[in-house]
């Protein structure tokens, strides 16, 4: 299909834990042009699966707790529609992303000038504290070795990123936990695919945060990022 004469088909997945103060906000700001929006509810104790399909989404249930697991649950639920998209959105539940700045993602993917697309809080415009310490140190860290060890330019593990669907499953995606967007970039520089980034606005989540909010996230985190990166290099 050529995304750029053709209406394209976008779809956004949004994995969501305990977020009914947020994901109703995070539905509701999404560009009309989206076809569905898939809510992966990960096991949340809260109202956050009522909220979701209140708001009108597609929520699909994953009780194994992880970020990537929550991701490989809903895209399991796209593969199983008649029709597949031709660009796939992520989207954090907690309304720390600006849905509105989705069509700045795919925008690239539809003028066949990138395969995936970071939504770059490194390169945008960021509410004061609305990042820890640990995740802008974890985010330098991580991209300056994916650039040493792989030759990967990215300034941003940002989870607001958009790909074309087809080149997502060739990935072979795996990673069930905090290990999932760098899996994606990685691979991604290690298929050949083209990238970029695009400057996008964050703002202090809605809540706390399952990860930078605890000290067993921040070192969870931390470590299985690490690990991704050591994984995947061939020297």
């Amino acid at each position: 299909m050529d995304l750029m004469n053709t209406p394209p088909i976008v779809d956004v997945i949004i994995p969501a834990f305990n977020e009914e103060k947020s994901i109703g906000k995070v539905i509701g700001d999404i560009p009309t042009l989206v076809r569905h929006v898939v809510v992966a509810n990960n096991n949340s104790t809260d109202r956050t699966a009522e909220v979701a399909k209140a708001a009108g989404a597609q929520v699909v249930f994953e009780p194994q707790k992880g970020y990537g697991k929550a991701c490989l649950t809903a895209m399991d639920w796209i593969q199983q529609q008649e029709v597949q998209p031709n660009i796939l959105v992520f989207l954090d539940g907690d309304y720390s992303d600006y849905p509105q700045e989705l069509e700045l993602l795919i925008a690239p993917i539809l003028e066949g000038k990138a395969d995936l697309v970071i939504g770059s809080r490194s390169l945008g415009e960021r509410e004061a504290g609305s990042m820890t310490f640990p995740q802008v140190f974890g985010n330098a860290l991580a991209t300056t070795l994916m650039r040493w060890m792989y030759g990967a330019k990215f300034s941003d593990l940002g989870p607001f990123r958009a790909i074309h669907w087809r080149k997502l499953i060739a990935l072979g995606m795996v990673d069930q936990n905090f290990g999932w967007t760098i899996e994606m970039q990685i691979k991604a520089h290690q298929a050949g695919l083209s990238y970029m980034e695009v400057p996008v606005t964050y703002r202090k989540r809605i809540g706390v945060s399952k990860v930078s909010g605890t000290v067993k996230g921040v070192f969870g985190a931390g470590y299985k990022i690490i690990f991704t990166i050591f994984k995947y290099w061939r020297p």
